[in-house]
C-alpha cells in the first residue's frame, strides 16, 4: 500500500498530478482545490490511497490525512466507488461533509456529479456518528453567571470538591424554575438537595 508520496511536482491538472518520486513519475488523481495547492518543479507530499483492481491500479492524493480518512469511510458506503469518493471531496470540504453528516441533510451529497438521490441519502446515513463536527459548529457552553460561581464557592466552602460543586450547580441549573434562580439562597438549597450529605467528602 502506498499511503504517502514525496516528490517534485512534474505536471499538475485540474483533476490529476505526476509526482516524480526516485525516478518515476507517478499519476495521482487529486481534487480541484489539492491542484491549486501544487506548483510545478516544487515539492509536494500527498497522503494517498492506491486502489487495485484486476485490471488497473489507481492512485489518489490528498493535501491532508483528514481528507484520505475521509476518503476511505466514503468509499466505506454501498455504491460509492474511488471516484464518486472524490467527487465529493471536490465538491465539499470536510467541515461540510461533518455538518451535513450531523444534521442528516443528504442536499449536499445530491449535489456531487455521480451521486444519485438514494445514495446521497446513504451517504448522511452510513457516516453518522464516525465524523468530529467543527469545532465552530459545535454548540457554545454557557458561560457561568455571578450566581453560578456564588454556590459553587459556597459548595466548595461547605467542603464539597469544586468538580462535583460544578457539575452540580450546572445541572441544577438546567432543571430550575425561573423563580429559582433568583438568589444564591434557592440554587445553593436545590444544589445540596441534589447533592445530599452522602456526596459529601
Amino acid at each position: 500500500m502506498i499511503s504517502s508520496v514525496r516528490g517534485t511536482v512534474l505536471h499538475v491538472g485540474t483533476s490529476s498530478a505526476i509526482v516524480e518520486v526516485g525516478g518515476v513519475g507517478l499519476a495521482v488523481a487529486i481534487t480541484p482545490s489539492c491542484a491549486l495547492s501544487l506548483r510545478v518543479g516544487a515539492e509536494a507530499v500527498l497522503h494517498t490511497a492506491l486502489i487495485v483492481r484486476e485490471d488497473d491500479l489507481s492512485l489518489f492524493g490528498f493535501a491532508t490525512r483528514e481528507e484520505l480518512e475521509l476518503f476511505d469511510l466514503l468509499r466505506g458506503v454501498s455504491g460509492v466507488g474511488p471516484k464518486s469518493a472524490l467527487g465529493v471531496l471536490a465538491t465539499l470540504a470536510p467541515d461540510e461533509i461533518a455538518r451535513a453528516v450531523a444534521a442528516e441533510d443528504d442536499a449536499p451529497f445530491r449535489k456531487v456529479s455521480g451521486i444519485g438521490p438514494k445514495t446521497a441519502k446513504l451517504i448522511a446515513v452510513s457516516l453518522a456518528g464516525k465524523l468530529a463536527l467543527p469545532a465552530s459548529s459545535r454548540p457554545a457552553a454557557a458561560a457561568p453567571t455571578p450566581l453560578d460561581a456564588s454556590v459553587v464557592a459556597a459548595l466548595v466552602g461547605l467542603g464539597w470538591p469544586e468538580r462535583v460543586a460544578v457539575q452540580t450547580v450546572g445541572e441544577v441549573v438546567a432543571e430550575a424554575e425561573p423563580a429559582d434562580l433568583a438568589s444564591v439562597q434557592a440554587l445553593l438549597r436545590l444544589a445540596l438537595a441534589r447533592l445530599g450529605p452522602a456526596v459529601r467528602s
